[in-house]
């Protein structure tokens, strides 16, 4: 569609918005271009990596479904790749990077030795970007990892080797979040648990809080890094027990002033993750949001946008609670073109933000306090037929990014054709 014909329908759009909902679009797209999305490191390499020479992590690495051509090979390939994501979604970015992603100089450096020089490419980058960064541990596919525990491990050399990676991540955060301007956020997620039943969930558990406690004894500038840790409700080779579970974070988030992050593919597929953050938000000062999607046992498909991520951005909006929520993504999938993926999942919550927005949620609150049911449904019902479609693409337009499938498909299919195809 031509700029003309966009310009066109957002106009007419504008005036129904305001005239019908009583919504100001300008000040809604203001407020969803304000909004960071972090975007995750690891869709561009199938979280592989580049901490090996040869790129092989033990294990394998975290299990990743296909083999599309073209994905990245070193950092400067995967932030190129990650630089054409980012102008195919409209909106303040920032990176999130995992700490197998560092920059060893073809050196083997173990997790438990790695140091913010390692970094400092990224944070290079992030500042010509002018982008904030976040970043992770990476508790897994390692030697010290393979029976499927870490920090939790019964091995106190095991337990060692890890907090002491993590107290080293959380360094690299705060360096990250000074040398960029904006706090860093550091991710905790670990994988252990076991496959089959355990007679030994609270011991376990006893020893992660442990472990915890002494991780977070050494206290970080909150305008340099923030921590946060991630609960799932199971995983593969973790069927039966996942020691840090979302319950279990949960206290430990209240309790200690930790940040709790929910991932939309970690919990059962019945419970809504947007009924739980205005609860969590009551007890805790900020919330993280990993934007996924849960399919069967998998947690980990490319975000879209369906009706669970339309809800969670619906409630944080409703609250208010921007401000206090933050939006990263995290899936992997290596059966498609990987900067399709990012820029599906980027898009799908860019678009779920200003859904939020545009819905009259004080008219439809009115009716909800005068006990007006049928007008709070009927206003609901009928927000889902106003043009939000033009937009969209209006946001689009003006933001210098694809405003229609057409465009965002032809965009990544010439990137593939004139630089990924070249990969071997």
């Amino acid at each position: 569609m031509n700029a003309k014909t966009i310009e066109k329908n957002y106009k007419s759009a504008k005036e129904r918005y305001s005239e019908e909902m009583g919504i100001n679009t300008e000040k809604a797209l203001q407020i969803m271009q304000a909004v960071p999305l972090s975007i995750h490191c690891w869709q561009g390499d199938d979280v592989g990596g580049f901490e090996r020479p040869d790129s092989v992590l033990d294990g394998g690495g975290l299990q990743v479904t296909g083999n599309y051509p073209g994905k990245a090979r070193n950092p400067s390939e995967l932030r190129l790749d990650m630089e054409k994501a980012f102008s195919l979604i409209p909106g303040r970015h920032r990176a999130n990077v995992h700490a197998i992603y560092g920059e060893f100089g073809g050196k083997l450096v173990d997790r438990d030795e790695i140091e913010p020089k390692h970094f400092k490419g990224w944070t290079d980058w992030a500042k010509s970007m002018k982008i904030g960064l976040d970043f992770n541990a990476s508790c897994f596919s390692h030697a010290n990892a393979t029976d499927g525990y870490t920090i939790s491990s019964l091995d106190s050399g095991i337990r060692k080797f890890w907090m002491e990676h993590v107290q080293r991540c959380r360094e690299i955060s705060a360096f990250m979040g000074k040398e960029v301007g904006s706090a860093c956020i550091h991710n905790l997620w670990i994988p252990d648990g076991c496959k089959d039943e355990s007679v030994q969930r609270w011991a376990y558990r006893s020893r992660l809080k442990q472990s915890l406690d002494e991780i977070f004894k050494k206290k970080h500038d909150p305008k340099k890094m923030k921590d946060s840790i991630e609960g799932k409700l199971f995983g593969i080779g973790s069927e039966a027990f996942v020691v840090g579970s979302n319950d279990f974070y949960l206290g430990y988030a209240v309790k200690n002033g930790v940040m709790p992050c929910m991932d939309l593919g970690h919990y059962h597929p019945t419970e809504s993750v947007a009924d739980k953050v205005s609860a969590v938000l009551q007890f805790c000062q900020e919330v993280l949001i990993h934007a996924s999607r849960g399919v069967r046992w998998d947690s980990d498909h490319v975000a879209i946008l369906s009706d669970e991520l339309k809800s969670l951005l619906d409630e944080i909006v409703r609250i208010p609670a921007l401000d206090r929520v933050h939006v990263s993504l995290d899936y992997f999938d290596g059966s498609m073109n990987r900067i399709g993926a990012w820029a599906i999942g980027g898009r799908a919550v860019r678009r779920a933000i200003l859904l939020a927005l545009l819905e009259p949620t004080e008219k439809i609150r009115r009716f909800d306090e005068e006990g007006n049911s049928f007008g709070k449904l009927a206003l609901l019902e009928e927000s889902k037929a106003m043009p939000f479609g033009a937009v969209w693409e209006y946001c689009c337009l003006k933001s210098g990014v694809p405003s229609d499938g057409t465009q965002l498909i032809k965009e990544v299919m010439n990137y593939e054709a004139r630089v990924q195809s070249k990969r071997k």
